[in-house]
């Protein structure tokens, strides 16, 4: 059975472009996973640790033979490849790739929460994901994502993003 997966993607240091590049493309390789969707790229100032560059974020929509938590292997594999370093909690990095949603997956453990647990207080991955799945209700939520999305208040600092 084919599983679909949604995975918020950010990156705030060096190329930000060609690190999500690269974490599609690498996603894209797998044999056990399908693309199905990809938002725009938002730029966005930081949450938690303010004192970095932008993020560039997008979430992708993808179809996967993989349980979660080979998903979460995965895409930690394709961080640690793209120079991802775990130094500051919410602190710079190359890439980010958050699991958000995984089917109708309600999870809860030490490694992976599925939904994932900030997603509904963060702008920066409820607007990319409001355009791939705009009509998708997140378990135990009565709105959809769009309008989640369009309850937070942060929202005006979530800028599509124009390559220059």
């Amino acid at each position: 059975m084919r599983n679909v997966a949604t995975i918020a993607l950010g990156s705030n240091i060096g190329n930000r472009k060609n690190y999500l590049d690269q974490a599609i493309n690498l996603l894209q390789e797998h044999p056990n996973c399908e693309l199905l969707k990809i938002s725009s790229i938002y730029e966005t100032e930081p949450v938690g640790y303010v004192n970095q560059q932008s993020f560039l974020n997008m979430v992708i929509e993808m179809e996967t033979d993989l349980n979660p938590l080979k998903l979460l292997e995965l895409t930690q594999s394709i961080e640690s490849r793209c120079g991802r370093k775990r130094d500051v909690r919410w602190g710079p990095r190359t890439l980010d790739l958050d699991i958000l949603l995984f089917d109708e997956e309600n999870m809860k453990g030490e490694e992976l929460t599925i939904p994932h647990p900030r997603m509904l207080e963060r702008a920066f991955v409820m607007i990319p994901l409001s355009e791939v799945s705009p009509e998708r209700k997140i378990l135990g939520q009565e709105l959809t994502v769009t309008e989640l999305a369009n309850s937070l208040p942060d929202k005006e600092g979530v800028k599509r993003w124009i390559q220059s």
